[in-house]
């Protein structure tokens, strides 16, 4: 396996700024934006309200059906350091993605030629996040940063890639290195042993949000001859 850093260009990326000056922060473009509080609430298909948090802080351009969404799915819930122990504002959700992908992008080496391109990066990201343009997928939004931001682990590792060998290991907590991708494509043998491995590693990418596809053409069809005799 090739070491990621090999694929990048020598000097890392130059990042353009489209929508941020020269100079502005990450923190200074969430200011800029209009923020209101509005509750958040979610009822099932019974009229049963399964989810609601009352006082959540929005940009004010956001749809209701967007705060419904980010606020009861994205929001992190429990361990975040204030008296609620749970994520209050999109200001906490946007920030806590955009900045642990600039850092990881400089702790990693490679990714930015410059200081002032991470810069721009995060501050370009941030204004795209919180004004609608892009949005990550839900394992992003579910993982990214509670690690680096909140100091949350989790319980159980995945699996990175060692960036120095370029091989793959076992982490020891959850968030450290996140599941951030939002499918997977597995295999599954004519056996019961891979057929049973298969629903334990399905049962370990739902558990962080993300989607499996699996290729079932090893296995028999209907009627077809066990390797034991019979049919």
């Amino acid at each position: 396996m090739t070491s990621p850093i090999r694929s990048r260009p020598p000097r890392g990326f130059a990042v353009d700024r489209r929508n941020t000056r020269d100079g502005q922060s990450a923190e200074e473009v969430l200011a800029k934006v209009e923020w209101t509080r509005r509750p958040a609430k979610i009822s099932g298909a019974d009229g049963e309200v399964v989810f609601k948090m009352d006082d959540a802080e929005v940009p004010k351009s956001w749809s209701q059906l967007a705060t419904d969404v980010a606020v009861s799915k994205y929001f992190r819930k429990a361990g975040i350091p204030n008296k609620s122990g749970a994520e209050e504002s999109v200001k906490e959700l946007v920030r806590r993605v955009a900045h642990t992908l600039r850092v990881s992008g400089e702790q990693q080496g490679g990714y930015f030629a410059t200081v002032q391109d991470a810069e721009a990066f995060e501050a370009e990201l941030t204004f795209y996040l919180v004004n609608q343009i892009g949005a990550f997928n839900s394992p992003v939004w579910f993982n990214c940063g509670l690690y680096h931001e909140y100091g949350i682990k989790g319980s159980g590792g995945n699996y990175a890639v060692d960036l120095a060998t370029g091989s793959a290991f076992r982490t020891e907590d959850a968030y450290s290195r996140p599941q951030v991708s939002a499918c997977f494509i597995q295999s599954c043998g004519d056996d019961l042993e891979s057929i049973f491995n298969l629903v334990h590693n399905e049962s370990r990418v739902f558990k962080y949000g993300s989607g499996s596809g699996t290729n079932f053409s090893k296995l028999r069809g209907k009627m077809e001859r066990l390797s034991g005799g019979g049919t």
